[in-house]
């Protein structure tokens, strides 16, 4: 009967969504009732705060590197500094909007002669934005039909146990934080499992006393677990993060004759180490959370029925769900499958190299708006009322991270300020991977990851061409390194989701983060100059191009 009533009231709300979503007579802008002399009062108030001077502070930093800094022999690079200055300024203190600042360099670039205005908006839609694009079009879809709710809950039911297990039903609630980030944006698994981690946390009791002691700790585990696995499952895939595409993206424009990174190809290298590190993470875990009365203090609180319950609301699988979950398995194939091997050549094949991983995405996508749901008559799938939560910051913050970096290439700063990390060219073969992956760490727990591989990739690109080694030997290293902000609430929108929960102190981020980050780094050392020599073809000699600067 609760189930008949929900459908009902679902029924109805979809019903009338359309007449709220299409209402002609609301207005675009609100009215102003109010007086000029309010306004202007009101206006003068407004710009006497710290944000009007930090807005500011972007322009004249710039301008004060444009006028008395000198950097290398050419004026490019000495605008390309100030500019890059004025967009790091504005993205640390948030005194312009993240999407817009994301903007700014179609304006900055033109205007101190970086780039032409049609090479910077190149930037902003290519494979890989088109990749993130149909992606999230789809994890909208996941959302919208609750399907990641419902994958949850019955991985979760299946490690719970009777009696209940609590390091298997972490590793539940974490491998499914896991699995779930390697198909969408860790920020929006964190976003989507944190929920169902704190449904199930919600039935435990919240007083912190000696006896609940073992509670509260299993709590912070598993807010620190949802967390962390979005971040470890995000770097196994390209549709993971934010920075792997954008390494990806990089690597496409400066070696276009290279052989591109397949999603196939990423994943061969990226879910080993995720694995290797997942299972490192979780164990740290359990030494440092679970206590050997957590099951006796669980039982009371916590057992397969609450589990069972909630997924009984959830109902039987409709069509539209079985169709939506289809659609992804096929996309992912369809990535596995676009480029396998020289002998063994995948579909792409068959397309001369013209498809790429977005294609496949898009495409996907765009089933989803044909395909019906079976419910009211033409209703599809999905509808674009429904897209309207699509991340459009991420996307922007993207191209504006593809534009930087070609602006870097192009403007000759990336030889100027190469010279600043000149010391890894005394670095011995095996010291390479840990410094810059280091190097990147310790950066990103002050910016964002995304601006930390902006800002660091083609450096080492620089600096793998003056060593005569591999790119990628550097440029992965430095890349999954930015992933590693483990330490801080503020180094990834992640930590802050779980942060925000009131579950765990920062206390707890760096007793779990620190050791996280040197493994993380020992592994990737190990992995790289071993099995990404085999998936990357870094034992094989590179050809750079011979000239990267365009007028």
């Amino acid at each position: 009967m609760i189930n008949t009533n929900d459908h009902h009231n679902q029924h109805d709300h979809q019903h009338q969504e359309p007449i709220t979503t299409d209402d002609i007579k609301t207005p675009l802008l609100p009215i102003n009732i109010n007086g000029n002399e309010e306004v202007s009062t009101s206006l003068i108030l407004s710009l006497a705060t710290p944000n009007t001077l930090f807005i500011l502070l972007g322009p004249l930093l710039c301008g004060v590197i444009c006028l008395f800094v000198k950097v290398g022999e050419l004026d490019s690079s000495r605008n390309m500094l100030g500019v890059l200055v004025w967009i790091f300024t504005w993205w640390l203190t948030q005194a312009v909007p993240m999407p817009v600042t994301s903007m700014s360099p179609l304006f900055l670039f033109p205007m101190f002669g970086i780039s032409s205005a049609d090479m910077v908006a190149k930037s902003y839609m290519d494979d890989v934005i088109s990749l993130v694009l149909g992606s999230f079009i789809l994890a909208l879809a996941v959302e919208h039909y609750c399907i990641h709710k419902r994958l949850a809950l019955n991985i979760t039911l299946l490690f719970c146990g009777d009696p209940v297990n609590p390091p298997f039903l972490l590793l539940g609630i974490c491998a499914t934080t896991a699995f779930v980030s390697m198909w969408m944006h860790n920020v929006a698994a964190a976003v989507m499992m944190m929920p169902v981690a704190t449904g199930i946390l919600q039935r435990l009791p919240t007083t912190r006393t000696a006896q609940n002691d073992a509670v509260d700790k299993y709590c912070r585990a598993v807010v620190l677990g949802v967390i962390y696995s979005a971040a470890i499952g995000g770097m196994s895939t390209l549709t993971g993060t934010g920075v792997n595409l954008i390494l990806v993206g990089m690597w496409k424009s400066y070696f276009p004759a290279a052989n591109p990174i397949s999603f196939n190809t990423w994943f061969f290298f990226g879910f080993p180490l995720a694995l290797i590190i997942f299972f490192f993470f979780w164990g740290v875990l359990c030494c440092l959370y679970c206590k050997r009365g957590t099951s006796r203090a669980l039982a009371n609180y916590l057992d397969k029925g609450h589990l069972k319950r909630e997924l009984e609301l959830l109902g039987p699988m409709s069509f539209a769900e079985k169709m939506v979950l289809f659609v992804f398995s096929v996309l992912i194939v369809l990535w596995m499958t676009r480029n396998l091997t020289d002998d063994l050549p995948g579909w792409g094949a068959l397309f001369k190299g013209r498809a790429g991983d977005g294609t496949a995405s898009v495409l996907m996508a765009t089933l989803l708006f044909i395909i019906p749901n079976k419910g009211r008559k033409g209703e599809k799938l999905m509808d674009w009322s429904k897209c309207k939560k699509l991340p459009w910051n991420i996307v922007l913050l993207l191209g504006a991270g593809f534009a930087i970096a070609d602006g870097v290439r192009t403007s000759g700063l990336a030889d100027v300020m190469s010279k600043a990390l000149d010391f890894l060219e005394a670095a011995p073969f095996w010291g390479i991977a840990p410094a810059v992956c280091l190097i990147g760490g310790i950066i990103t727990e002050f910016t964002s990851n995304n601006a930390t591989t902006t800002l660091l990739v083609p450096l080492l690109i620089q600096i793998a061409q003056t060593m005569h080694l591999h790119p990628l030997l550097l440029m992965v290293p430095g890349a999954i390194g930015a992933q590693f902000a483990y330490l801080l609430p503020t180094g990834t929108p992640s930590n802050i989701v779980g942060f925000s929960t009131g579950h765990i102190e920062i206390k707890d981020m760096l007793k779990v983060g620190f050791p996280l980050k040197i493994f993380g780094t020992i592994a990737l050392s190990i992995l790289m100059p071993t099995l990404g020599a085999y998936v990357f073809g870094t034992d094989k000699p590179m050809e750079y191009p011979l000239a990267w600067r365009t007028s």
